[in-house]
């Protein structure tokens, strides 16, 4: 067909044979031939599409965090961090690479929850070989929705450790020979005790038992990991329902998930784990401050040189120095104690015994306030962080030494320094005043005296005698105020 004096040819592919194409030149419409070119722009990106969405499936990210040692603020900021940032670069699979004896309740039911909400599958793997996922670490594995250990590693004992020794049996005999001697008051206090040790027991073992149900494994040895603190080995788990595989490496635990169903926030999800790229997840340098921080040690530390620093500025002004490092160091420490179980009743000990060693510096009392002041430090010191996790109790032998440097360092250091102010002056203008010096001249226009190897203008308002010893009373300007030393 023609058409303003062109003629539209389309090339129309009716055949293939042998990779040869025939082709036909046919005389078309230019409005069929752009309807014809318009779908095949459509199709055309339709497979791209295809295309890339299979490339993106085949390329997906598994990120892997790392938990090792003490469960803490840090680590809780670390794994909530990770998760949200995962979400959002799209990851298919968190592997939580775990060893650990355990650590604060409050940041393992932090940690579960964000485990449990996550849209992304969380899979823990107690590795290497020679680690562990005792206490909280048993929590969380339950709590995921793939539990696998490597050959040779144990969980268990999870038994929360304030409440520790609960479960064994108590000598009967030896109780009734101490019922007679027992008072009402320890009878009502063992009883109470009792109770909440079975408050906590019995909670503990309700929220392991739930976490067990979830992803349905063993509830009976969850309740025996509490009540009794028993301990599993990778084999003895596997075997009892414990976790779902062992594995001797990332690499075949990715394997052996491959098409494995399980429950993401009550719908059940299939792994796809074939082709996934393994990415480390390190932690951001607030994530490794905070780690540095929440150590009950260095909060201890950050927190007496913040004390000690404020006291040095206020008892001089202007150094500067002192309460600059004690203002960043009681800031910090307060940031660090608001993460951390902090009984403030300790606080409250250490700021009474500083003030009473304090005071024995300005106010002698024979030992009585250093020896109050050193006794209600230590009692502070050790109280101050409420509980009984080994990893996240404070030094025994920093808190004896820091006492003992307080101690001395308050009764010595302020001592001196009281002396120092209590010492007369000996430069400026309030230096002369009490000085004494003698006449020079004592003519009727104007009396002179020497004083401090100087020669002085004078007053005075008694008669001078001509190499009299005289004494500074005043200050008026350029001329000093003075009067005899021997009156009669």
């Amino acid at each position: 067909m023609v058409q303003n004096g062109f003629q539209y040819l389309a090339p129309v592919i009716i055949g293939v044979k042998k990779f040869e194409y025939q082709v036909i030149i046919i005389n078309c419409d230019y409005k069929i031939y752009r309807d014809i070119m318009n779908k095949f722009r459509i199709v055309f990106l339709i497979l791209i599409g295809l295309l890339l969405s299979v490339q993106v499936q085949a390329g997906g990210k598994a990120w892997v965090l790392e938990i090792k040692g003490a469960i803490g603020p840090a680590t809780s900021d670390y794994l909530k961090r990770g998760l949200e940032k995962a979400r959002n670069e799209g990851v298919s699979l968190i592997v939580l690479k775990m060893d650990t004896p355990g650590g604060l309740d409050l940041a393992m039911r932090e940690m579960i929850q964000a485990i449990i909400a996550s849209p992304i599958p969380v899979v823990t793997y107690v590795a290497p070989s020679g680690a562990r996922a005792a206490s909280a670490g048993t929590y969380i594995l339950y709590a995921s929705h793939v539990a696998a250990m490597a050959p040779g590693t144990n969980l268990g004992a999870a038994t929360p450790v304030q409440i520790g020794g609960f479960g064994f049996p108590s000598d009967e005999s030896s109780d009734s020979k101490k019922d007679d001697k027992e008072t009402v008051q320890d009878k009502i206090a063992k009883s109470t005790g009792d109770t909440m040790t079975h408050k906590m027991v019995n909670d503990a073992e309700a929220y392991l038992r739930s976490l067990a149900q979830m992803h349905e494994r063993n509830q009976e040895w969850a309740a025996e990991a509490v009540r009794e603190s028993a301990s599993l080995s990778a084999v003895d788990a596997l075997e009892k329902g414990v976790i779902d595989l062992i594995a001797d490496d990332i690499a075949q635990l990715l394997k052996s998930i491959n098409l494995r169903a399980v429950k993401v926030l009550g719908q059940e999800h299939r792994l796809e784990t074939k082709d996934l790229s393994l990415q480390t997840y390190q932690p951001d340098w607030r994530n490794r401050l905070l780690s540095v921080i929440t150590n009950p040690n260095v909060a201890y530390i950050l927190m007496l040189l913040g004390i000690y620093g404020l006291f040095f500025e206020l008892y001089n002004p202007g150094s500067v120095l002192p309460g600059v490092i004690g203002g960043i160091s009681l800031l910090l420490a307060l940031f660090a104690f608001q993460v951390l179980p902090v009984n403030y009743a300790g606080i409250a000990l250490i700021l009474l015994g500083i003030a009473f060693m304090v005071g024995e510096a300005f106010a002698p009392s024979f030992g009585a306030l250093g020896m109050g002041g050193l006794f209600a430090f230590v009692i502070g010191s050790v109280i101050l962080i409420d509980t009984d996790t080994p990893d996240y109790m404070i030094s025994r032998p920093l808190i004896g030494g820091i006492s003992l440097i307080s101690l001395f360092f308050f009764i010595w250091v302020i001592g001196a320094l009281m002396k120092i102010r209590s010492r007369p002056i000996i430069s400026g203008r309030e230096e002369m005043l009490g000085s004494v010096g003698k006449c020079l001249s004592n003519d009727a226009e104007q009396l002179q005296v020497y004083v401090h190897s100087e020669t002085w203008n004078a007053q005075a308002s008694t008669p001078i005698a001509l190499e009299q010893r005289v004494k500074v009373v005043a200050i008026d300007g350029l001329t000093l105020k003075v009067e005899p030393v021997n009156v009669n």
